[in-house]
């Protein structure tokens, strides 16, 4: 008798991912991120220096330093929480997440925190103190918002999420930037064109040339040749070039978080701000296939505000929104950490000045125009169709938020304000001002909650919508949406109307149509074949006609 010595099968080992550090589509990625952060550290600069009037060597030699420092250790971290995920799922199609200093927070850190206190007290010093305080109180409610983050995260449905970033998107990214390119359409436009067919079509350059690179080429060119830019301010530029390396500024932290109070009215729902936009980038990213943890994002991000406001950088960076638009750009792992350290070296370097004269604005910013139309269509892409409307619903404070802001830029130009003009002189001009400016006050938050409330609604989870409503009535009273300020009974109209839209909601969840389910239709009736009629199984096409 034999005996069977066959050993059992074994499973394989699984080959460990060969992981790239650098793929074709980086390189694409690489160009069109790093001049969407170049654009940002332009414009904060030139808001540094022009509004709040701090003296460029500070904002050269310290500043930016100490943002390159962020933004190099920033997107550093970024990669390797790709690679990690990459390696856990065992795909090499994971994208980094984008990381930079935050476009809203730079207009709302200059205009509403440290041009009030330049205006008041005549010292840029005291205004810049006030400003590495507010974002060092960003930092902590962001951390604080780790803990409760991925909560919200759970109960709040996609529909919220990314419309309140379509929202952003649209206003606050998108907007200036398309004002910009027709401002000079002859050079913007045609850089929208290359943007718009490489990332939007498989046409690809000859050589498989990089997009984002032709197109600033194309754009610095045409706005060279065509008399645009300046060839003394260039000159000048050159000149002021320095060297700056990051320096602990906690003088200046100290003197600002001693009066620390007048700015948490702005500080806490800013801070709330940047964690649910960061919720929601996290989300964009998850449904575009990476699912990243939420608290890593959030620890991290508000780690990196703290540190750049003790080295003295006002403006928190953040996750970008806009990764959607890099994954289809090709972008893997290796591109997010390049852009970092690209723009951090020119930050240490003190090359914007100099970068500002050189390339046309208008050959920049439609990159940023591009992000915007892209999370926008994200946001009604990856949401089932009836839930659109929800999308349309979260939009709707965030415009209402730069649709105001505009309007008190106008009238701070003409020396005014709204409340000099008068509501009534507004009205017969068919401005709604007051209703715009309550509706958004708090716009992030305030588009969760509607959007939270309406897809509730479309789905007849009406408690559930009753339960959103709720939050925002509490949200309300407090301040920390549709209020100037936060405050005890800030807005408690808007409140009463959040409790009355619940009750109504409470009233739909009870009523007897919808409590009782609708009964199941009928299964259709399948007919047995007769002997003579074969199946759909045995049904084989006829063949085709001979061409021969």
């Amino acid at each position: 008798m034999s005996v069977d010595t066959k050993i059992p099968d074994t499973p394989s080992p699984v080959a460990r991912l060969s992981l790239p550090w650098w793929t074709r589509g980086d390189t694409n990625a690489f160009f069109g991120l790093s001049f969407n952060i170049l654009v940002n550290v332009l414009t904060l600069t030139t808001l540094s220096i022009a509004v709040v009037k701090i003296p460029s060597h500070d904002v050269l030699g310290t500043t930016l330093p100490a943002l390159g420092v962020a933004l190099v250790l920033g997107n550093l971290y970024y990669m390797l929480l790709a690679r990690r995920l990459a390696r856990r799922e065992n795909r090499d199609t994971v994208t980094a997440l984008p990381y930079g200093p935050s476009v809203p927070h730079m207009f709302i850190v200059v205009f509403v925190v440290m041009l009030p206190i330049f205006l008041k007290t005549g010292d840029p010093m005291k205004a810049w103190s006030a400003g590495l305080a507010w974002a060092f109180m960003i930092g902590v409610i962001v951390m604080i918002g780790a803990v409760v983050g991925p909560f919200i995260r759970r109960v709040t449905p996609r529909a919220a999420m990314l419309g309140t970033l379509a929202g952003i998107s649209i206003t606050f990214i998108a907007m200036r930037p398309a004002a910009q390119i027709w401002d000079a359409a002859w050079i913007g436009l045609p850089v929208l064109a290359i943007l718009l067919i490489g990332f939007f079509t498989d046409v690809k350059l000859p050589g498989n040339l990089p997009i984002g690179l032709v197109a600033l080429l194309v754009g610095t060119a045409i706005g060279w040749i065509g008399g645009y830019m300046s060839v003394p301010e260039v000159t000048k530029a050159a000149h002021d070039v320095a060297v700056g390396l990051p320096t602990l500024q906690l003088h200046l932290l100290w003197d600002g978080l001693r009066n620390l109070s007048p700015l948490l009215a702005t500080a806490i729902p800013l801070g709330v701000y940047n964690f649910t936009e960061a919720m929601s980038n996290v989300e964009s990213a998850s449904a575009a296939g990476d699912s990243y943890n939420l608290r890593s994002v959030l620890l991290a991000d508000g780690c990196g505000a703290i540190i750049g406001s003790a080295f003295g950088s006002p403006f928190p960076p953040a996750v970008y929104i806009g990764h959607p638009g890099w994954k289809d750009a090709g972008g893997r792992t290796g591109y997010s950490l390049a852009s970092g350290v690209v723009i951090g070296a020119m930050c240490l370097l003190g090359l914007f000045g100099l970068l500002a004269t050189v390339l046309p604005t208008p050959a920049i910013v439609p990159i940023l125009l591009y992000i915007g139309l892209l999370i926008g269509a994200q946001a009604f892409q990856t949401v089932p169709k009836i839930h659109a409307v929800a999308v349309v619903a979260a939009l709707l404070p965030n415009i209402a938020e730069w649709a105001t802001g505009q309007m008190d830029n106008v009238l701070s130009a003409a020396g005014t304000t709204a409340d000099k003009v008068g509501m009534d002189a507004l009205g017969q001009a068919g401005v709604v001002y007051s209703g715009l400016k309550t509706l958004g006050n708090g716009g992030v938050l305030a588009g969760l909650v509607l959007g939270a409330v309406v897809t509730f609604v479309l789905d007849k989870k009406f408690i559930s919508a009753a339960i959103a409503s709720g939050i925002g009535a509490i949200l309300a009273f407090v301040g920390l949406i549709h209020a100037t300020e936060v405050a005890w009974a800030a807005a408690p109209k808007v409140s009463l109307g959040y409790l009355f839209f619940g009750l109504i909601c409470l009233a739909y969840a009870f009523l007897p149509s919808v409590r009782t389910p609708a009964a199941p239709a009928p299964a259709p009736i399948e007919e047995t074949p007769t002997p003579d009629e074969p199946t759909a199984a045995e049904e084989t096409p006829e063949p085709a006609a001979s061409t021969a």
